[in-house]
């Protein structure tokens, strides 16, 4: 199987796994995987992941390992998350800077701890994960769909086809990231991150996690918004007196707007609840907070140009095999 051969295979594509290996097992078996030779496939189609296999969980080791053995054997393909690039950047010394991509911070290693923690005493196999996690692609531009982490740029995605060619990154492109005023940075942090705005000056909101933010998270489909209320979108609410700020020139212009008449694209990143549904007729977030006691899902993709309710499949996590942190 090819990833670009959709009319021969339907794709299942699966949200933020964060660590939760035991649940992706029971997901991938009601989607019909099984297990051949400690690879779990299927006879007619293929998974894609959309990134953040790893952080968070008490299995990641566990995850990792599962999902690479399905990616290494082609039955699977998966993004980079801002987790696995923030996993590779916590590695990466910027010689020209003399700092990591990631600087070890409290709060970086706080991010990463549980995914040290688990590999501990397996440094050799680490060093294997993250020389995989590079081989990753930032984003699928398929026939009929499309796949990123956390926000399609047409604009971005298109440049760096051009001057770079693929959907990979070099190191050296990686590196180029640690510089704020970059392509590479823009592109790394649009992809895996999305779009933000600034909160007003003295202005922060203290999420779920226990970080207080500056910005938050943006829409990349929104049609003619107003308000911030029209763009926001994450599981932490802003106050309620700054849900109708008007929004400035400036924000408008910084914002995107991912037509309808564009392909279907799949993301993940955004932590949402409830039960699943696109979120516009070809713009799906497939990560509903499975770490955190929500869903696994799953979308069963066949092709068609408007998305469905009915195609998404989920599992609802088990807090005895699987617990977030």
């Amino acid at each position: 199987m090819t990833v670009s051969d959709v009319k021969k295979i339907g794709y299942d594509i699966i949200g933020d796994v964060h660590g939760c290996a035991f649940t992706l097992v029971k997901l991938l078996e009601k989607l019909g995987y099984r297990d051949f030779n400690g690879v779990y496939q299927h006879p007619m189609r293929k998974v894609l992941f959309v990134g953040d296999i790893l952080d968070r969980g008490p299995h990641i080791r566990e995850a990792i390992t599962l999902v690479k053995a399905m990616v290494d054997a082609g039955v699977a393909e998966c993004v980079m998350g801002n987790h696995e690039y923030n996993a590779l950047g916590y590695h990466l010394w910027l010689p020209n800077q003399q700092r990591y991509l990631r600087d070890h911070t409290p709060r970086n290693h706080r991010l990463l701890s549980a995914t040290l923690e688990q590999y501990k005493k397996h440094p050799h196999e680490w060093e294997q994960v993250l020389a995989w996690i590079q081989e990753r692609p930032l984003f699928l531009n398929l026939p009929q769909c499309r796949v990123v982490h956390a926000c399609w740029d047409s604009d971005l995605i298109y440049t760096y086809e051009c001057n770079y060619g693929g959907s990979h990154v070099s190191r050296d492109f990686l590196i180029e990231s640690g510089e704020e005023s970059s392509f590479a940075y823009l592109f790394m942090d649009r992809l895996t991150r999305g779009t933000d705005i600034t909160l007003p000056p003295g202005i922060e909101v203290v999420g779920r996690d226990g970080f207080s933010r500056k910005q938050f998270r943006t829409k990349f489909w929104s049609s003619e918004p107003q308000t911030y209320a029209d763009v926001v979108f994450q599981p932490d609410p802003l106050p309620t007196y700054l849900m109708n700020t008007p929004l400035s020139k400036a924000e408008k212009k910084c914002l995107l707007h991912y037509s309808e008449q564009e392909l279907p694209v799949f993301v993940g990143h955004y932590w949402l609840t409830g039960i699943p549904a696109p979120l516009t007729p070809n713009v799906a977030c497939l990560d509903y907070s499975a770490v955190k006691y929500g869903r696994l899902v799953a979308y069963r993709f066949d092709g068609e140009a408007v998305l469905s309710p009915d195609k998404f499949v989920s599992v609802v996590v088990d807090m005895k095999s699987d617990v977030g942190h």
